[in-house]
């Protein structure tokens, strides 16, 4: 059986928290917006930086939080700290990398061109590699890697909504351990761990089912509810399952299900499936993947940054990932005729 949550780090010494930290929010898309304005209804001083279209919705519209479970709340527009680009004179206590993982070096260099030295700043991106390359990019700033366990969708302009749940964690640092009631008191309990790769890599076994949500056109729950396209992502995990083993990497379990359980119960009948599996379906009914999103609004995917790590793993130990290949290649391909793929027509594209 596949390892759970690794243990969280051992104490450490803690940094005193300001009574009102500033957060930059770098990336203010669905995630970044979610994470802020939790984190600015609970006292934090926070400033979003983003694209002009999400900051032409905020500054219109302010910005309303809900959740599956009918939280809402909402932050009037001139309460909110909106840039198109980073501010030169901001000294932030944390900064939240939130940008798609193409954009992470770049964003990455001019926080390090502008930000003091020794500044934390938490990858909340997709992926494996984010934060090493944010490092990489910046090494005057100290970059740890985070993970974001739920969905947020955009139902519409300056409206954000939660539709599945779970918790944050993060690579142990004093600056996190002393900012954690902050993010407590947001509704946000975050769990910082001494090693965050397991995390990270059982969070993108679950990520491996964005492709197939995109590709589907359905809502998250629906099209798990479909099971020929449960099938495609039951072979994309356990080809992944597959190299992780020969990688000797034993990823956490993030689900209800350990990991080496999801590919069985995922090829279930699906009326056994929804008794077994009741659990993975408490999901909004319209949530649906960032990856869906991305397609709809026609901009780039983190296709690279989740099925790609696997094909980037595979090819490091010798071993095989032409399923995850396949349906990469599928996703970069869906703009030239943008049609909805049916889950038998899935499955045998991608050899499941």
């Amino acid at each position: 059986m596949a390892d759970r949550l690794p243990r969280p780090a051992d104490p450490a010494p803690e940094q005193p928290a300001p009574n009102h930290p500033t957060v930059l929010v770098m990336g203010a898309g669905s995630i970044g917006c979610w994470l802020g304005g939790r984190l600015q209804a609970a006292g934090a001083m926070v400033h979003f930086v983003g694209r002009p279209r999400m900051l032409s919705a905020l500054a219109r519209h302010g910005l309303t939080l809900t959740d599956r479970d009918g939280g809402r709340l909402h932050l009037a527009a001139q309460t909110l700290n909106l840039h198109p680009s980073l501010p030169a004179d901001l000294a932030p206590d944390l900064v939240l990398l939130c940008v798609k993982s193409a954009a992470t070096a770049t964003a990455a260099v001019e926080l390090g061109g502008l930000l003091p030295p020794g500044t934390p700043v938490v990858s909340m991106q997709n992926g494996i590699g984010n934060a090493a390359i944010a490092q990489s990019a910046a090494p005057q700033l100290v970059v740890l890697p985070g993970m974001v366990p739920f969905n947020v969708a955009e139902p519409g302009p300056g409206h954000l909504h939660r539709g599945t749940d779970g918790q944050l964690a993060a690579q142990d640092h004093p600056a996190l351990r002393a900012l954690q009631p902050l993010f407590a008191r947001a509704g946000l309990p975050i769990t910082l761990h001494a090693d965050l790769q397991p995390v990270q890599w059982g969070k993108l076994l679950l990520n491996l089912n964005n492709a197939v949500n995109a590709l589907s056109g359905q809502p998250l729950r629906a099209q798990l509810l479909d099971h020929d396209l449960r099938c495609c992502t039951a072979a994309l995990i356990g080809e992944a399952l597959a190299v992780l083993r020969r990688a000797g990497i034993r990823p956490a379990q993030m689900s209800p299900l350990p990991p080496a359980w999801m590919p069985w119960v995922l090829r279930l009948p699906t009326p056994l499936f929804r008794r077994v599996a009741a659990r993975m379906l408490r999901i909004d009914e319209k949530a649906r993947s960032s990856m869906a999103d991305d397609l709809a609004l026609g901009r780039p995917t983190e296709i690279d940054a989740i099925n790609g790590e696997v094909q980037r793993l595979a090819t490091r130990v010798g071993a095989s990932a032409a399923r995850n290949s396949r349906i990469a290649d599928l996703v970069r391909a869906w703009p030239e005729h943008r049609q909805p793929v049916t889950g038998r027509v899935l499955r045998r594209s991608i050899g499941a």
